[in-house]
């Protein structure tokens, strides 16, 4: 058996210890490297670790990278399944090898200091020589090692540093995520002196006692050391030992206060940032600081659309603040833990951590977890060893409030072995593992997509906390249902929240032969195995940028309530610490979307959890439908937002608008020129088709089901797009049943059915003068046993290219459906035809906006044609049809038409989540029903 097939921690590292910063002198061995890739271990070149082997041949590289994305080999994406055989702890003989070699210099003042070097993450394993001589390899691919060097380092002269790194391992088995599988040297690479009576490693203790306010220190080392703390008045203290330090302030998501400390030895000083908080379980509730906490969380991957498992500092720091800014204030670290500035910026900016170990056996899962690792004791070591790397590296982080055993390995007894040695090092941190549904490991209770019915059983009948460690799975247009689980968070004091899966879509930014920019997925590298677009499932989309998705989220999520109640506002902080201090608010008055007044809105102190009424403003008198948004705002900048940040908003309705006049019996369709005419609109004489209201012509207006399905439209076990075009809803064929001109206008009935079904609708569409306008009322009638909810159901119609702005008085400004909605506000908006669109990384129906009292679209000059609903209508328009979405599979190949196509809607079906989770809740499924849809169409310009 090779070295890398063996099911173990690897061979020759140093005992694993946290990851700190001091004064010690170091040195970073990243940069550009000589590399050299072979198909196979058996073609990898043999003495390449000689320090006189000749690699000027070979190519550069960067380190940290994955080689994959600098044009070496080819990403592969599967979701679970194994892209090898199954048959642990072996890898295929076909096992891409690539070899790293470094030459470099040391200062000659460390000559005889003990040095170490420090490995952040090598994927899948590494094999490490330093001028010639063996260190040792290692496995755990998102855990560090370290290697004693001093007795092979060479200060003053020449080094030369060589790493074999294997694709596949016997650790691949136990890295099964849900991910790209990407290889190669992906995190820091340094060399670090350990002083003479330095700091070998340190245990930071640091406890808050919610009675009294006060902290308590204790700092756990071998080395002979001394703490101080100036800002606590705590100078030259002892280690070891347990120091009230008096009143403090305690560290928590929403005040994330770090006390700075030195930690002083002979021969080093190590700088100290100090969280002050205790995780606790009472009475079933998870707490911190005596207080219930809710998790508003995300899963997060660590992944890069260029360069892969290689996150910038800056990149990292903004997507953490961009978390911020849009009310999430957890992480669970998915799969694995997170390279260590993460950690560094949630202690720093606020954010909760569940840190979990880098372990995944999905794979086995497929016929029903035979031979899984985890119940192996073969594999005992293994498991240990990954656990422990990541507590130790981790222990100092006061934003860690929980420690995870993993992500879909079944159980078994090395999960029990991995709980017991965390509970003895570390008992200050509860643990968690989704698998463990019996409880035997693990401290909380853990599901995946329940639901939200199964939630509401949960939270009513456990008596553990209960965390959906994933929910909402935000794959393409949703999730929906986001306000369904919120509300159960509220109600249920054990149901203590969870985390979105996921935070960002996996794309691999890649050009086509003519330069057209997108985003590749599974199967887009010609995978032999691989899950397609189901990397693509996040928050945010590959370059960063928020999803409707977030933005809904961050709605649902919001930390302050604003809603009326009866001769009021009323302002809930949803905060689980903080009063509402540090926001301000303030309010516009809108009538029909045009401000008319705003103004700052008095609300006195309110404290995490209570609620306070205040009056509604005086406002001035309007004459139309009539909105006052109030908004809460930072009074000041903080790390991660501008000053007026918007937190939070409500909107209130204060003005209802005047319901719909019946017109004045209109003209008799009139036949002119081969063309009948109701007032300024015209119709084709034998089919009843509309031509053009006015000047402006109408192109295929007809009855539609279909929209391009979702991701979660093709999600489940039955998935709704199967049903829909089992039905035909995709292919509906026309027939027109009768025209008549009487009643003071012109009646058409058609009926619209598929190929090959008895189900049909019947509609009846009535047109009539209304004023300068045409009116249309359009009474659809189902026929048939109709057992499948339509996609949607509306109006469709394609207006000439140049009409591309629009304006609408609805819903906005960005998209929204039935159980997407509660981000959007009635308002007046404009967009262009693009700017409607949401660019999916795989194509699919987008951009509609509900509650659309009225919309224009215009050209340049403002001709165009104004479309106003009776009351209100849902609305898209878009370069391509709905047939052209529903069969791209990636942006560059929608291709405009020379026509922009428009939806005019009664309704849609939800979206739900059924990518990975619930479909749509069933009042949110347009059921086929009588219905009565009513338009008028005017003229613009």
């Amino acid at each position: 058996m090779t070295y890398y097939e063996r099911p173990g921690p690897g061979a020759g590292g140093l005992p694993a210890r946290a990851a700190f910063a001091s004064d010690a002198p170091s040195l970073s061995l990243n940069g550009t490297w000589r590399f050299h890739l072979a198909p196979s271990v058996a073609d990898a070149p043999e003495g390449f670790e000689d320090p006189g082997f000749d690699d000027s041949g070979w190519a550069a590289l960067p380190v940290p990278s994955t080689w994959q994305s600098h044009g070496h080999g080819k990403p592969a994406y599967t979701n679970f399944r194994y892209p090898f055989p199954v048959e642990a702890p072996h890898v295929p003989d076909e096992n891409p090898t690539g070899d790293h070699r470094l030459s470099f210099d040391v200062p000659g003042s460390w000559r005889g200091k003990p040095v170490v070097l420090r490995f952040d993450g090598i994927d899948s394993c590494g094999r490490v020589w330093l001028n010639g001589t063996e260190l040792g390899y290692t496995q755990g691919s998102r855990v560090p090692v370290e290697f004693d060097v001093s007795a092979v380092l060479r200060p003053g002269q020449r080094n030369v540093l060589a790493v074999r790194v294997h694709q596949w391992s016997a650790g691949s088995y136990l890295e099964d995520q849900d991910q790209w599988w990407l290889s190669g040297i992906f995190r820091d690479v340094r060399l670090v002196v350990r002083p003479e009576h330095g700091i070998p490693d340190f245990f930071v203790h640091a406890g808050y006692d919610h009675r009294t306010g006060h902290g308590s220190l204790r700092i756990d080392t071998t080395a002979g050391a001394r703490v101080s703390v100036p800002e606590l008045g705590l100078a030259d203290a002892a280690v070891n030992e347990t120091h009230d330090v008096g009143p403090i302030e305690g560290w928590t998501a929403e005040t994330p206060r770090l006390y700075h400390g030195t930690l002083s030895a002979t021969g080093e000083q190590v700088p100290l940032r100090i969280g002050f908080r205790t995780v606790e379980i009472s009475d079933g509730v998870l707490t911190v600081n005596g207080r219930r906490i809710r998790f508003r969380g995300v899963n997060r991957h660590e992944f890069h659309p260029t360069l892969g498992r290689v996150v910038p500092p800056e990149v990292v720091r903004a997507e953490l603040a961009e978390m911020k800014r849009h009310n999430i204030n957890a992480i669970r670290t998915s799969h694995y833990p997170p390279d260590p500035l993460v950690l560094d910026l949630c202690d720093e900016l606020g954010l909760w951590v569940m840190d979990e170990c880098d372990l995944e056996t999905h794979g086995y899962e497929v016929d029903d977890w035979p031979e899984n690792p985890s119940d192996d004791p073969r594999w005992r070591d293994a498991y240990l060893d990954r656990m422990r790397r990541m507590v130790e590296r981790d222990k100092n982080h006061p934003s860690i409030v929980l420690w995870s055993l993993g992500n879909e390995s079944g159980i078994g007894r090395n999960h029990g072995a991995m709980a017991d040695w965390t509970r003895l090092r570390d008992p200050s941190r509860p643990l968690h593992y989704e698998r463990d549904r019996e409880g035997r490991y693990v401290d909380v209770y853990s599901r995946m997509y329940p639901p939200p019915d199964e939630v509401a059983r949960i939270g009513a009948t456990k008596k553990m906390p209960f965390i959906l460690c994933e929910y909402a799975h935000a794959m393409g247009n949703g999730p929906g249902r986001l306000v369904e689980y919120e509300r159960l968070f509220d109600t249920y004091p054990r149901c203590q929240g969870g985390f979105v899966w996921e935070w960002l879509d996996h794309g691999i930014r890649q050009r086509t032969p003519d330069g057209t920019e997108f985003y590749a997925y599974g199967g887009d590298f010609g995978e032999e195995v691989h899950d397609g677009n189901f990397v693509i499932d996040g928050l945010v989309f590959p370059d960063r940028s928020p999803s409707p998705g977030l933005i809904e989220y961050a709605k649902v999520i919001e930390p302050v309530r604003i809603e009326s109640v009866a001769g009021g506002i009323r302002v809930t902080n949803r905060r689980d610490f903080a009063a509402l201090d540090d926001l301000s608010f303030d309010w516009v008055l809108e009538e029909e979307g045009r401000e008319v007044a705003r103004g700052a809105l008095a609300v006195p102190r309110v404290a995490a959890g209570e609620s306070v009424d205040v009056a509604v403003p005086k406002v001035p008198t309007t004459l139309a439908e009539t909105w006052l948004t109030v908004n809460a705002r930072l009074s000041d900048a903080t790390e991660w937002a501008p000053a007026g940040h918007v937190v939070a908003w409500g909107q209130l309705p204060v003005r209802q608008p005047e319901p719909p006049v019946a017109p004045e019996p209109g003209q008799e369709a009139v036949r002119r020129g081969g063309e009948l005419t109701v007032g300024r609109a015209a119709f084709d004489p034998v089919r009843g088709s509309l031509l053009r209201i006015g000047d402006v012509p109408v192109a295929g207006l007809r009855l539609d089901v279909w929209r391009a399905p979702t991701d979660n439209d093709r999600g489940s076990e039955e998935p709704l797009a199967d049903r829909w075009r089992a039905a035909g809803l995709d292919r509906l064929q026309h027939r027109v049943l009768g025209l008549e001109a009487s009643g003071g206008g012109l009646t058409v009935r058609t009926r619209s059915a598929a190929a090959g079904q008895r189900e049909g609708l019947v509609a009846t569409w009535r047109w009539t003068e209304d004023g300068a306008a045409v009116r249309l009322r359009l009474a659809i009638e189902p026929e048939g046993d109709w057992t499948v909810p339509l996609p949607r159901l509306g109006l469709r119609l394609a207006l000439p290219a140049l009409l591309d702005t629009v304006e609408w008085y609805g819903s906005g400004p960005g998209e929204s459906y039935v159980d997407s909605c509660a981000a959007v506000r009635i308002g007046r908006f404009t967009r262009t035809v693009d700017q409607l669109q949401t660019p999916y990384v795989f194509p699919q129906e987008n951009g509609n906006r509900r509650d659309v009292r009225w919309a224009e679209l215009r050209d340049a000059d403002g001709a165009g044609l104004r479309v106003k609903g009776a009351p209100t209508f849902e609305l898209t328009a878009r370069r391509w049809t709905s047939e052209a979405l529903a069969a791209a599979r990636h942006t560059y190949e929608l291709v405009p038409d020379d026509v922009i196509h428009v939806n005019l809607d009664a309704g849609h079906t939800g979206l739900g989540s059924a990518s990975c989770g619930p479909g749509v809740a069933e009042r949110h499924r347009l059921i086929v029903a009588p219905t009565i849809f009513e338009l008028t169409f005017r003229e613009l310009g």
